[in-house]
């Protein structure tokens, strides 16, 4: 069963929300603030980490794959709309003034009449609205509305009146996209948020369809479903759903006769099927059919000396500080935030996908940073599959888009696991040579790597930490840390050492040249296509180029 709540105190209302148990056991209505709060993932991340071993770091960042989700506008503006949906449709069906026994008897008698249009009483007014989101694959739809329903309980018992109240419902569209499989997914979706057995007592019997969308109507009525979700409503199928008018008539008879919200999810192929009727279209479109369209590279905008963030520079912004590297830069450039959108076009699961993918392959190849080549050799080897989707969005035309929209994003486990391979393979045994003398000791081994992300690389750094935790067993890593540097400074200044001759072969070799510090000019010499002139590199993608002709420009 999912989560259910048992109703103990009601929270007064406001408006015509008062005096409604439906909505007020519902969570509290939330500010802007909150909303963000409420949405926002929560990410492990310690900037300690970045100085754990490569095989251990290479563990922690695919999480952002699951945990990081950074709101923004259009997520707080669906919130919003699915809180006002969800009250609104329960406006009408009050169980404490009658609406809602109004429904369920006017339910039973189109059941037994097998008209969608009889009634017992008055006919009960209906206050529901429905709304389609429209998306290309990836582009955060179907996240963004678990994120929102997770704040809500599913199923709520209501002591008082003895009933049962199913907050929400959420079903996948079947792929054969008939209705009567709709049916089906709504029933078993019913079973595992009640436990009960509604698929094998009316799904699984030859029932018609018009039988099974009566029923359906009646046991959306009997357990007072607040909002109904349909994902992937690109798959239903005219044809297979017994024509048009039928398919559409199911839709407006929920919103109208029944007082249930619906809202529609899918990818652009999903517009036909609302466009095609007049009617449904507007029913569609009841409280905004909106189309959530890949998010453009725009500037920040700078108004009465205030910076308002664009949303792909909120978005990247956020999601460039969950670096595991070594070398990882603190600020995020243009130049890398404009290499990010041309791959991803905008389409917030492969960003994040492409970003995981680079820190470990930054890892892999001892980069230990993300650069624009390493984005478009990360892109071009590992996501291989969605390049025809990429480059039709890139193209801008609606025909390649709407052929493209609903390609799946793949998953990047197999991609993980192959370079989680490579780190094991090409971990120095020295490093775990070193990391043994300490016992298993975590808080040893964690001061080990920030000192040497310090530079203190010293044949001494060993015995003087395992010294440390020897001297001062109470003390914590924190306490411990600026000891065991002034004791290493103090050793350094000590040891005599004698003059070093130049030797040739500790010089770095140009193939290892991409592991140097970033303001090093090999390591850019490393980094430029191979027939882009090093001058030209220098100048498009560092500030170590004096442009006169601008300052000229500038001062004239």
């Amino acid at each position: 069963m999912s989560n259910k709540v048992l109703v103990k105190e009601y929270q007064p209302s406001i408006g015509h929300y008062a005096g409604n148990p439906f909505i007020e056991a519902l969570p509290p209505i939330l500010d802007t603030p909150n909303i963000i709060k409420a949405l926002r993932g929560k990410v492990n991340f310690d900037i300690a980490d970045q100085s754990l071993p490569a095989s251990q770091r290479i563990h922690l960042i695919p999480q952002l794959l699951n945990d990081f989700f950074h709101p923004i506008e259009r997520h707080i503006e669906l919130w919003t709309k699915f809180s006002i949906l969800l009250r609104q449709g329960y406006v009408g069906r009050n169980i404490s003034n009658g609406e809602l026994n109004k429904h369920i008897q006017n339910g039973y008698e189109r059941t037994i009449k097998g008209d969608v249009t009889a009634f017992r009483y008055e006919p009960a007014r209906s206050t529901a609205q429905s709304m389609s989101i429209i998306g290309c694959s990836g582009i955060g739809k179907t996240t963004t509305i678990n994120n929102i329903l997770s704040v809500y309980p599913q199923v709520i018992y209501h002591e008082n009146y003895n009933f049962t109240q199913i907050v929400y419902l959420k079903i996948d569209c079947p792929h054969d996209g008939s209705l009567k499989s709709l049916c089906l997914h709504f029933f078993r979706a019913i079973d595992i948020a009640l436990d009960t057995n509604y698929e094998a007592k009316y799904a699984l019997k030859r029932h018609g369809i018009e039988t099974l969308l009566n029923l359906m109507r009646k046991i959306a009525n009997f357990h007072a479903i607040g909002l109904l979700i349909i994902d992937e409503i690109q798959h239903l199928n005219v044809k297979n759903s017994g024509g048009a008018d039928k398919m559409l008539n199911f839709f407006v008879t929920l919103v109208n006769v029944i007082s249930l919200p619906v809202i529609m999810v899918g990818t652009p192929k999903a517009r036909s099927i609302f466009e095609s009727d007049l009617r449904a279209g507007r029913r569609s479109a009841g409280f905004g059919s909106v189309l959530w369209e890949p998010i453009k590279n725009e500037k920040d905008f700078i108004s009465s000396q205030q910076i308002f963030k664009s949303e792909w520079n909120t978005f990247t912004d956020a999601l460039w500080r969950y670096q595991w590297l070594q070398k990882s830069d603190f600020v995020l450039t243009d130049e890398i935030r404009n290499c990010l959108h041309n791959l991803s076009q905008g389409i917030l699961d492969i960003t994040v996908k492409l970003f995981v993918l680079a820190q470990i392959n930054a890892i892999t190849s001892g980069l230990e940073r993300i650069t624009t080549k390493l984005l478009q050799k990360t892109y071009d080897e590992e996501l291989k599959p969605i390049h025809p989707m990429v480059d039709a969005l890139r193209s801008q035309d609606p025909q390649k888009i709407i052929q493209f929209s609903d390609l799946i994003i793949p998953e990047v486990d197999q991609q993980i696991l192959k370079l989680q391979m490579i780190v094991d393979k090409h971990t120095e045994s020295t490093e775990y040579d070193d990391l043994s003398e300490y016992n298993g000791n975590k808080e040893a081994i964690r001061l080990h790597h920030l000192l040497l992300g310090l530079n203190f690389k010293s044949e001494l750094l060993v015995p003087t930490i395992k010294r440390a935790f020897q001297e001062h067993p109470k003390l914590s890593m924190q306490e411990l840390m600026p000891i065991i540097m002034m004791w290493l400074n103090d050793i350094g200044k000590n040891i005599q050492t004698k003059p070093k001759s130049k030797n040739k072969n500790n010089r770095v070799k140009q193939d290892q040249w991409y592991t140097l510090e970033t303001e090093d000019l090999r390591f850019q010499f490393s980094q430029k296509d191979e027939k882009q002139n090093f001058y030209q590199h220098l100048k498009e993608h560092t500030q170590l180029i004096f442009n006169m002709e601008y300052w000229f420009e500038q001062v004239s």
